[in-house]
């Protein structure tokens, strides 16, 4: 028999009359939460419309209380001797909560001092979703009705039974009345649910509200929605886990992006495309961005794009950067000029020559070439060299490009010490830099390429409802995707899933023509926790040599990196 899953409230959309409040109310030693104390609890829970339970004790907060303080609640020292301290009373206060909304007049303050206790006593807040009476109101009701919405103000407003006292029972038991009267008001324009009450809480343009119909016909599954235009364009390209609920947001107050906003106005249809489950919904974004390349999307709308650092065909090959990658090169890049000083230092360790004129096969090279130290030649140092010769710099790189050999990266590595221990600080700073941006770039193409170079792979990953995520990748690519339901025999699904996958024809460049960021998500899942290999056309293997051992290296460089730059930026910060 399975066991029941508590969904969260927006997932069940749980209508007002079946959403379990607690209303709580303090009585504290002061106005921070920092400094003072909480003096009494009093909460009532709700469900309904009918009080189904109530909290309430006083609470020893291990000091005198300020005259002013027993002026306004009457809570006086003497009354709190015998009472039990806040680390007896909060856990218990926690388990009457649990699970419930919690509901507050000014809601900030009363959690503010709960969280506060909670966190000197080391206790886990839980992830309440909270609800203030008091941006209700003020939602809710005008002005002119309203001026004020202090709890006794809305209590003579309508006329609750309890009278508010600053006691925390009677103040909770206020508030109750106070929030079922907000709630019969937002009833009437439509708010049914507990989701809907968050919704209709930011103070939104009735346009953008208008717009939630657009959301109403959607499935709650995961996969790929697309905002469209009067004309049929796409606008905008987004993922979700539930399709209904995340387009939703866009037409409440949660939406708060001006760009997103903008969007919104514009939309006239939103389309979607159903997956079996996340990764899949993920890879067909990369897919239609790059097919539609949506205004309103900032990145991945060329996931294609990318600097790659190739060997010229040349007699004396050369370094160059370019956009289409070649069988033995290295990348992608993201920004040229890092692709730009990456081949620049290879050249410079390996000895490849920088001078740009043709050299035939049957010449040599340095003769003409000044040393690169006074801006010449990387491969001068080398002397007048023949092409057998020169053969050596250009095997240099491609052993470091298909991770056969990382001598160059360690030649790098030691320069950086040598120039460290010569005090040159700073030129030691540029080529850690630097060093660190090619060695994370090599890290990431090993590892991509060792998925991309798998014929087929079948890979399976168990779901909380018991299931399987199936994915069949081909060559890097995603070529087929399904879920398999608790108890049904994952295998004639795969079969089914693998007989219908995408046929993928590879290339012979590093990633065998997989985008890299699609390479790069699926890479993801499949180091994910639960995943099983299904089958393999042969084995995930990256090379002994690459540049994988360096990834603690790069991270420490980085984190050096960042200090330093902080430390330039607010030298008097840094300081202290």
């Amino acid at each position: 028999m399975s066991l029941p899953i508590q969904l969260s409230f927006d997932e069940l959309d749980t209508p007002l009359h079946g959403t379990t409040f607690v209303v709580v109310d303090l009585e504290t030693t002061g106005g921070s939460a920092d400094t003072e104390s909480i003096t009494e609890i009093g909460a009532v829970k709700v469900r309904g419309g009918q009080v189904i339970g109530e909290f309430a004790t006083l609470v020893d907060p291990g000091r005198s209380i300020p005259q002013y303080i027993v002026e306004l609640t009457g809570i006086t020292t003497a009354m709190l001797i015998g009472a039990p301290r806040i680390e007896r009373v909060l856990p218990s206060f926690l388990e009457f909560a649990h699970g419930c909304v919690l509901v507050a007049h000014n809601a900030g303050f009363d959690t503010g001092f709960l969280r506060a206790a909670a966190s000197r006593l080391d206790i886990a807040w839980p992830k309440f979703q909270v609800l203030c009476t008091v941006k209700l109101a003020r939602r809710v009701l005008t002005r002119d009705e309203a001026p004020s919405v202090k709890l006794s103000s809305l209590a003579s407003l309508f006329q609750v039974s309890t009278r508010p006292t600053h006691r925390a029972l009677d103040d909770a038991r206020a508030t109750v009345e106070v929030l079922h009267a907000l709630i019969e008001r937002v009833g009437n324009q439509g708010v049914h649910s507990y989701a809907e009450l968050v919704d209709y809480l930011p103070n939104v343009s009735a346009g953008q509200r208008a717009k939630r119909s657009l959301a109403s016909g959607l499935p709650r599954t995961p996969g790929v929605y697309l905002f469209k235009g009067p004309g049929g364009e796409v606008l905008y390209v987004g993922t979700s886990n539930n399709i209904q609920r995340r387009v939703r947001n866009y037409f409440t107050g949660s939406e708060t992006r001006g760009r997103m906003k903008e969007m919104v106005s514009l939309a006239v249809a939103v389309d979607h495309v159903e997956c079996s489950h996340a990764l899949e919904a993920g890879v067909r974004e990369l897919r239609l961005l790059c097919a539609h390349i949506p205004p309103y999307n900032r990145r991945s709308k060329f996931p294609k794009k990318g600097w790659w650092i190739v060997a010229t065909a040349e007699a004396f090959p050369r370094l160059s950067v370019v956009r289409t990658p070649a069988p033995d090169s290295i990348g992608p890049f993201t920004v040229r000029s890092d692709a730009a000083d990456a081949a620049s230092l290879i050249s410079a360790f390996a000895e490849i020559r920088t001078c740009t004129r043709r050299i035939p096969r049957s010449g040599t090279h340095g003769q003409d070439c000044p040393p690169s130290a006074v801006g010449g030649c990387a491969a001068a140092g080398a002397g007048t060299v023949t092409v057998e010769h020169y053969l050596a710099a250009t095997e240099r790189f491609l052993a470091l490009a298909n991770g056969t050999d990382e001598s160059l990266l360690e030649s790098m590595r030691r320069s950086i010490t040598a120039l460290a221990e010569s005090e040159l600080f700073e030129s030691a700073a540029r080529l850690r830099d630097r060093l660190a941006t090619l060695a994370d770039v090599l890290r990431r193409m090993h590892r991509l390429s060792a998925v991309a170079s798998i014929a087929e792979l079948v890979v399976a990953r168990r779901t909380t409802e018991g299931g399987w995520e199936l994915i069949v990748v081909r060559y890097g690519r995603l070529a087929a995707a399904a879920t398999t339901a608790r108890h049904v025999h994952p295998m004639p699904i795969v079969e089914a899933i693998v007989a219908g996958a995408e046929t993928v024809i590879a290339d012979d460049t590093p990633l065998r023509g997989a985008p890299p960021e699609e390479a790069g998500l699926i890479t993801r899942w499949l180091d994910s926790d639960g995943v099983r290999i299904v089958r393999t056309s042969h084995g995930y293997a990256q090379p002994i040599h690459g540049a994988g051992a360096w990834k603690q290296w790069c991270g420490a460089a980085r984190a050096v990196h960042r200090t330093e730059r902080y430390a330039s930026e607010f030298p008097q910060r840094a300081a202290l």
